[in-house]
């Protein structure tokens, strides 16, 4: 089923982001399309839907979740990659310059990830969410160097309007090895 809108919400506690799922797909007609732990003893929310009822969703998540909310988002008109980005089930059989985008958070680098494809001709190869990271995210993207330097620029732009940025980095040629290595 395809979707038009995001929300996520990272929490501090695995019992409030729990019971903020729960909270979130009572709130409105919305799928539940990721909810787990992750990394540094966090928890994460990523619902789908048409935008109202998504931010219905995210708004009764972050009520729920009250002083165990980190950081949320709601994302309308997400870019079509970042799904497949997510779930690791991006297709690339070479890449021509490859960009990087390293955040301190899940909810910035979503952000991040999607205003970078939005921004530039490039295709989203992974968004990795937290799980053996330490709590941080990362995106990877391909495309021509300009296109991947745009869409790296606007991607570090929201990440670092929330204060998340780790790094960020544009690898004009890289060896073929890394594209085995990276998926």
């Amino acid at each position: 089923m395809e979707y038009n809108a995001i929300g996520l919400i990272e929490y501090s506690s695995i019992a409030k982001g729990i019971g903020s799922a729960d909270a979130m797909v009572k709130a409105a007609a919305v799928e539940l399309v990721i909810s787990r732990t992750i990394c540094s003893g966090k928890y994460m929310n990523l619902v789908a839907g048409d935008v109202q009822a998504v931010k219905s969703a995210v708004a009764d998540g972050e009520v729920y979740g009250a002083e165990s909310v980190i950081d949320s988002f709601v994302i309308p008109n997400v870019h079509p990659d970042v799904f497949p980005a997510m779930s690791g089930s991006t297709q690339v059989l070479k890449l021509d310059a490859l960009g990087i985008i390293e955040s301190f958070s899940v909810a910035s680098l979503v952000e991040g990830a999607d205003a970078a494809a939005k921004a530039a001709e490039v295709k989203l190869i992974e968004i990795r969410l937290a799980m053996a990271l330490g709590g941080k995210a990362f995106v990877t993207l391909t495309g021509p160097v300009g296109a991947v330097e745009a869409a790296i620029a606007a991607g570090v732009e929201v990440v670092s309007k929330a204060g998340m940025l780790v790094n960020s980095v544009v690898i004009p040629s890289p060896r073929p090895e890394l594209l085995r290595d990276i998926l």
